[in-house]
């Protein structure tokens, strides 16, 4: 008996690897995000379980967008049937192929149809962004935030959204995080990003210095009155100028002809 070949790293944990290869599915998911996004291998795997419930047949193996929205609208109703249920959050990421979402669907319908816990489920709230993946680079290969753009909001989630402003504050939520996560990053490497002082902060101040504002103020002179010491140097502006002399070039005078 020979089973389908393993890929090096499918994020997913051996036992529920060994019992994809026992389904004996048409064919193997090698890319574990890519194939599992349209629907048509999540149908196969219901289809072992409950053959009259899901109808392989009636399920489209083509990978447009529309194919995606079909298929996996037949799905749910079908697991509405049934009374199963899968995370929304990991459907709408599995269908946009955001990161670890269809790793994550996986393994739900491995426990919802084996009855078998796997240690390495997420917590309810799954994260389906870059985050993790960025903070393992190191700090010159990490995204910008148009690249955070791109890699966290796919081209099927803004087809599949036709109000304009729900994706504009999709795209402000992820430049937000994005500055978040920089911003935490200059925290934890101060030396890294030296900020250089302006100009304002660069110019010659002349100040008074605070022992000399102390005896001005502690040691007036007699009869009450301020010595012309401490006032002149109150008075005195705080930025020293320089004059600086412009020679202009005299232009030739015009002729009247």
């Amino acid at each position: 008996m020979s089973y389908a070949p393993s890929p090096k790293n499918t994020g997913l944990p051996r036992e529920v690897v060994q019992w994809l290869q026992n389904l004996d599915l048409s064919r193997y998911p090698k890319n574990v995000r890519r194939d599992f996004s349209n629907g048509y291998l999540v149908a196969e795997i219901f289809a072992h379980y409950y053959p009259k419930e899901f109808l392989v047949y009636s399920y489209d193996k083509g990978t447009s967008f529309s194919a995606k929205q079909e298929n996996w609208s037949q799905i749910k109703q079908s697991l509405q049937k049934l009374n199963l249920h899968l995370l929304n959050e990991v459907i709408h990421g599995t269908i946009h192929c955001k990161q670890g979402a269809a790793e994550l669907l996986v393994q739900e319908i491995y426990t919802l149809l084996t009855n078998r816990s796997v240690r390495s489920l997420q917590s309810p709230k799954p994260d389906f962004t870059d985050r993790q993946y960025q903070e393992q680079l190191p700090s010159l290969a990490r995204s910008t935030a148009s690249q955070a753009i791109k890699n966290n909001l796919k081209i099927t989630e803004i087809m599949a959204e036709t109000d304009i402003s729900a994706n504009q504050r999709k795209t402000a939520d992820i430049v937000h995080r994005h500055m978040a996560f920089k911003a935490a990053e200059k925290a934890l490497n101060p030396g890294r990003f030296t900020v250089r002082n302006n100009v304002g902060q660069l110019a010659t101040r002349n100040l008074v210095p605070s022992s000399r504002a102390n005896d001005c103020d502690d040691n007036p002179s007699s009869g009450g009155s301020t010595s012309k010491s401490c006032v002149s140097s109150r008075s005195q502006p705080s930025v020293s100028y320089k004059e600086i002399k412009v020679c202009q070039p005299v232009k030739p005078c015009m002729l009247n002809y």
